[in-house]
């Protein structure tokens, strides 16, 4: 709201807009060593963005998100799914990407926009359930599911599901799998703001099989598990974004000998290892344990 004010302050001249305070920025500090406080249960528990200057803070998997946008529930080419998690949240550019994405969906034959599924938690932070990341701003998981209408009601929303694209284990896609859901996918890895997409291994392989001329785009679609009811798009870090941590570029290259690997692996999967290596259950991120700044994110008002 406070950038909307100044950009019609400044078009129209106004003198009185000038007593808007500016957006109080999000301090640089260490981390908050002696906090062990469990990190989900106090983002998970914030109903609103802070007032702050927008910022993607840490990383994508062990961070938080000062002065978040949140989707509206409804669009002319969206809308926002499963709104009792209250996840349609992101930073400003990431908000800005799937209006323009949704707005790209609405051009497919079959494709009224979009179906948007998780974005983050209003002030970002671990979530209470689901994801480790998405607590920068900066991830957003975009359905397979063709909406056929945009008018769903709150409580269609909580109740109606995706599709799964996948056969065999994700090793290939399946008969829903469309031309249209490759031309957004390819839409989503081409635009600059976009670090990577993570899609089941069989999607990418497809991909990989039909694409013609420019494949430089597929570097960007990166094979993951599941993966297969959505599709799931990260941002880069915003320019002059100093606080946020990017995730290393993909290797060179269009990724699809990667990809076939991971369908190979499927179909005949190694033998399992005779010993293997007790795994340890995952330990809560505490507070300790987020970059300082998110401490100031938490309590802002």
């Amino acid at each position: 709201m406070v950038r909307i004010i100044a950009a019609v302050c400044i078009a129209l001249g106004l003198a009185a807009c000038q007593s808007e305070p500016p957006a109080p920025k999000v301090s640089v500090a260490t981390q908050n060593t002696n906090d062990t406080r469990v990190a989900k249960t106090l983002f998970g528990a914030a109903p609103t963005g802070s007032a702050q200057q927008s910022q993607a803070v840490g990383g994508y998997a062990r961070g938080c998100q000062a002065g978040a946008t949140q989707l509206p529930e409804t669009g002319p080419t969206w809308q926002a799914m499963r709104l009792s998690r209250n996840r349609n949240w992101a930073q400003p550019e990431t908000v800005d990407f799937v209006q323009d994405l949704s707005r790209f969906a609405a051009t497919q034959p079959g494709w009224a926009g979009l179906y948007v599924g998780d974005m983050s938690q209003p002030r970002g932070g671990p979530m209470l359930t689901g994801h480790r990341s998405h607590q920068t701003g900066l991830d957003a998981d975009i359905w397979m599911l063709p909406p056929k209408r945009l008018d769903l009601t709150p409580n269609e929303r909580e109740n109606i599901s995706s599709i799964s694209m996948r056969r065999s284990s994700g090793a290939f896609t399946n008969s829903r799998w469309t031309p249209q859901h490759e031309a957004i996918l390819r839409a989503a890895a081409s635009d600059p703001r976009v670090a990577r997409i993570f899609v089941f291994p069989g999607a990418k392989v497809a991909m990989c099989n039909s694409a013609t001329g420019d494949r430089s785009w597929l570097n960007k679609i990166r094979p993951w598990w599941g993966h297969h009811y959505h599709f799931h798009v990260r941002l880069n870090c915003p320019a002059g974004n100093t606080g946020c941590t990017d995730q290393a570029p993909p290797p060179p290259g269009d990724g699809c000998a990667e990809a076939q690997g991971w369908v190979d692996r499927i179909l005949n999967p190694p033998p399992p290892d005779p010993n293997p290596t007790p795994s340890r259950p995952r330990a809560e991120l505490t507070m300790a344990n987020l970059p300082g700044q998110c401490l100031g994110v938490l309590n802002a008002n």
